[in-house]
């Protein structure tokens, strides 16, 4: 199959396997949620009885005091004492293998590509780094929440886009579903699209 290059008569020929693939929502889902998953820091943490400091001889005699028995004072019924069911550390991560991951890539693309929410242009370099220069660019192809896809995108791409909001830039090996997902607008080189595609492949 061919895509536009955008302005010009120019076609890209590419595969129908990562440009052309059945939408499988399942799947996308699947593959969004673990990516996102794996951000989360499962770092909270309580301490247990066996965690706080301290405690390490018992208070008073076992007998004779008229107190109740105690063996520490780390007891979680006591003032500074332990949690009992303590909160530990948790890795929320889920399994995705490389051939679903790759494949949910392949679907996202083409359906972006169905949609006409992936536009293919010649190059995204901006003259001078400046953000009229970036916002000129977005509006041409009506792109407000837009992600932008160079092999090596330049400084002057980078400079010209950091005080846009909703708008970001990445080279072609950093994509990820959730950033595809997320944009109205994927702009991406004909170089990166041959990239990902020898990727994806």
């Amino acid at each position: 199959m061919e895509l536009t290059v955008s302005g010009k008569k120019q076609k890209v020929d590419v595969s129908e396997s990562v440009f052309n693939r059945d939408y499988s929502e399942a799947l996308v889902h699947q593959v969004v949620t673990a990516y996102l998953a794996t951000g989360r820091a499962g770092t909270k943490a309580q301490k247990n009885r066996s965690a706080v400091s301290g405690g390490g001889s018992k208070p008073w005699k076992q007998k004779g005091t008229g107190r109740a028995r105690a063996g520490t004072i780390r007891s979680p019924i006591w003032v500074g004492g332990g949690k009992t069911f303590a909160a530990s550390p948790r890795d929320f991560s889920q399994k995705v293998n490389t051939k679903m991951y790759r494949a949910a890539m392949k679907t996202i693309l083409s359906e972006l590509n169905r949609n006409e929410r992936l536009v293919v242009v010649d190059s995204l370099d901006t003259a001078n780094g400046k953000t009229k220069e970036a916002i000129e660019l977005l509006a041409k192809h009506k792109a407000d929440k837009a992600l932008l896809v160079d092999v090596t995108p330049s400084d002057n791409l980078v400079r010209s886009t950091n005080n846009l909001p909703h708008v970001y830039v990445i080279n072609a090996l950093g994509i990820d579903p959730v950033s595809l997902v997320a944009a109205d607008k994927v702009l991406m080189t004909v170089d990166a699209i041959k990239q990902i595609e020898e990727w994806l492949a």
